[in-house]
Parts: C-alpha cells; structure tokens; sequence
C-alpha cells in the first residue's frame, strides 16, 4: 500500500484493514471537529491537516500502526506525544481505537492551533525553521 495514490481521504480510509480503518476515522472525527477551519487533503500520501497553509495534524499507516503526527509537537506542553525527526514534530503511534484519549487529543489540537513552526516555507529558507505563534 506504500506506493498507493489516494484521491481523498475517505479512500485512505476504505484502505485500511477493519482496525486501522476505526482509528483512521476516530482521529478524522477529533481533528475535524477541534480544527473546523483546517483545510484537510491527503498530502504525501496520507490525510493531512493545514491552518494558513501550514500543516499541522495528520496520520498515516506505518507497518505495525498508525501514527498521529503534529509537526509542531515537540513545542507542545501536554504530555504523551514522542519526537520524530530533526524538526519540532511530534507523533503517538496507535494500534487499537481505546487508545485514543478524546480529551488529549482536544489539548493537543488546541496546541497544534496555537503553536506553530512555519513549515510551508521550509524550503524557502533552506531547512530553518521560524515559530508562527
């Protein structure tokens, strides 16, 4: 499925297996509803949601989970999310729906809103990064 080409994010999700699929959707539901001003397309493969062109929440299928990404998370104050790469990202991988806490993922959106790494002019400035809020 790696090298598979989705239209919209509905078709990422009727791709995935029954498990996959319910967590795909559960953090659709929360991201839509925390962030109804994001534009959400499906960017490098997988559904992304941007605020001003920035991106800023999104998920994709790794081989054993999925995993919730915010790229701004390193710089969030509530806790559970890991570092991922050499920028401010920040990811919780899950393998099962209960895992997914409601009432985190709300303060993380929150976060994820409030503060933002200036990701869309990344090349721009050559791999630096420059802090929105």
């Amino acid at each position: 499925m790696s090298g598979a080409r989705f239209q919209s994010i509905q078709d990422y999700h009727v791709a995935q297996e029954a498990a996959e699929r319910e967590i795909c959707d559960t953090l659709r539901g929360l991201i839509d509803r925390h962030l109804p001003e994001a534009e959400s397309r499906i960017w490098h493969g997988h559904p992304v949601w941007f605020l001003g062109g920035n991106p800023v929440a999104g998920y994709s299928r790794l081989k054993d989970c999925i995993r919730l990404l915010f790229w701004s998370g390193q710089s969030f104050t509530t806790p559970g999310l890991s570092p991922e790469g050499k920028f401010k990202a920040a990811e919780l991988r899950l393998t099962d729906p209960a895992q997914i806490d409601p009432g985190l993922m709300a303060r993380w959106l929150a976060e994820a809103r409030d503060i933002q790494w200036d990701y869309k002019n990344i090349v721009k400035r050559k791999g630096r990064l420059e802090r929105l809020r």
